[in-house]
Formats: C-alpha cells, sequence, structure tokens
C-alpha cells in the first residue's frame, strides 16, 4: 500500500521569493475590478502565486498591499506576485486588449461561455476579470470582453465567492 503521509513544510517549499519571482509566468493576468473584501484580495493573491499568474490588477476601490486582512490570506504571496493598482478597470482592460490580451470576464451573463467549455490557445495572453462581491464585473468591460465565461451552478445560491471563483477559473485557463 501507498504511503499516504501529509507532507511537512520542508517538502512543501518550493522556492524563495527570489527565485519565484524569477521563474517564467503563464500568459495569464488576473485583474480584481471593484473587489472590496481585503480578505479575497489575500486569497487571489495567493492563488495567483500557486498558478505562477503573470500579474495581479488591482482596480478601482479593490484595495493593496500592505493590508492586515490581505496579508492574513495572502499568506505572504503579495510579496512574490506581480501586482499594480489602476483607477479605472475600463480603460487598463481595453489597453491590454489593444496590446493583444484577450479579455475574459467571469460573470453570468447571457450567451456566456459555460468555464467548462473555455479552452485557452497556445500563444495567446488572457486577461481574467472577476468583479465586485455584489454588482459583479463592470457592465462596460462585459461589453468589450473577448469572452464572457460562466461557472455552471446547480444549487440554491446563484453565486460563488470571487476569490473561489477565480480560483476556479485560472484553474481552467492554466489546465
Amino acid at each position: 500500500m501507498e504511503e499516504r503521509g501529509k507532507k511537512n513544510i520542508i517538502e512543501l517549499t518550493n522556492c524563495s521569493v527570489r527565485e519565484y519571482k524569477e521563474l517564467e509566468k503563464r500568459p495569464v493576468a488576473l485583474m480584481a475590478d471593484n473587489v472590496r473584501s481585503m480578505y479575497n484580495i489575500g486569497a487571489m493573491f495567493r492563488t495567483a502565486d500557486a498558478f505562477l499568474i503573470k500579474e495581479m490588477i488591482l482596480a478601482g476601490i479593490s484595495g493593496c498591499p500592505p493590508h492586515p486582512e490581505l496579508t492574513k490570506t495572502a499568506l505572504g504571496a503579495e510579496e512574490s506576485v506581480a501586482w499594480r493598482h489602476v483607477d479605472d478597470g475600463v480603460a487598463e482592460a481595453r489597453r491590454m486588449q489593444a496590446e493583444g490580451w484577450k479579455v475574459c470576464v467571469l460573470e453570468q451573463a447571457h450567451n456566456s461561455l459555460p468555464l467548462g467549455e473555455f479552452s485557452p490557445q497556445e500563444g495567446e495572453r488572457y486577461l481574467l476579470v472577476v468583479g465586485n462581491e455584489v454588482s459583479g464585473v463592470d457592465q462596460r468591460i462585459v461589453d468589450l470582453a473577448d469572452v464572457v465565461l460562466e461557472i455552471p451552478q446547480g444549487g440554491v445560491k446563484h453565486s460563488l465567492n470571487v476569490s473561489v471563483s477565480a480560483g476556479i477559473a485560472l484553474w481552467q485557463m492554466i489546465r
């Protein structure tokens, strides 16, 4: 029978922050569009670190490091993941799209593509935009998106936490 003992912290340590910054990143950026919870931002930093995401873009009211609530959930990933703040997420999405990034919005919308049917194409760069916990992604970003992705849901609740949704979508984008 195989050993299934849990790994210890030494076995789980992949690299230092310096070494991480030198690793080749995946051609995916994550934009938090007016995400109000610092805990959600911190969780997204941690996911971005795990999946070698190129950068996080914190737009509008989205909080930025350093902040104790963000640090609590990021567990130091705010030090390893490249990030920047922009005042206007719509303008930034347009700018990146003009530079050749495919804008992918994670939103419940008419004519959206179920996330499981999305297949990233080799050689493309993707900007995944996730939105505010109450109002979602700004409609102007939804309107300019190359694709609107939706996570099919079958329960009583009609939505998932934004950081959970971002993690699910990022996993699909990097597989």
